[in-house]
């Protein structure tokens, strides 16, 4: 069986989905997007500014599960332009400190026409 995480510290699902579950020990999280879980709103401005508020929301679906950044081990980056990589980078830095194996692919569109989406893998220790 499964466990469900939810939290109102991130964003709620905007579809049929959960924020995360939890199986075993490997906890599986949905993508997030740059959404302030207080208001519901896009964080407004460029890369770097998203690619925080997508940060904090992670932070937060990590936090109800009882475990941190460091027990993330993979994650999947989508970057509406790969232009923004760099900078991206920069951000994702400060939070994976651990080096997640990761990807990081350009999507045409992503949801609410943000300019960047992380889900993740981790394990819970």
């Amino acid at each position: 069986m499964f466990r469900v995480i939810q939290t109102d510290k991130a964003p709620a699902a905007i579809g049929p989905y959960s924020q995360a579950l939890i199986h075993g020990n490997m906890m599986f999280a949905s993508g997030q997007i740059p959404i302030n879980p207080e208001d519901g709103q896009i964080v407004e401005g460029d890369i770097t500014q998203q690619a925080t508020q997508v940060m904090k929301n992670i932070s937060a679906i990590l936090e109800a599960a009882g475990i941190g950044f460091e027990n993330v081990i993979k994650t999947t980056c989508f970057l509406k332009n790969m232009d923004d990589f760099a900078a991206f980078n920069e951000v994702y830095a400060k939070y994976f400190t651990g080096k997640p194996a990761r990807s990081c692919v350009a999507a045409q569109k992503l949801p609410k026409d943000v300019l960047c989406e992380v889900e993740i893998i981790a394990i819970i220790s």
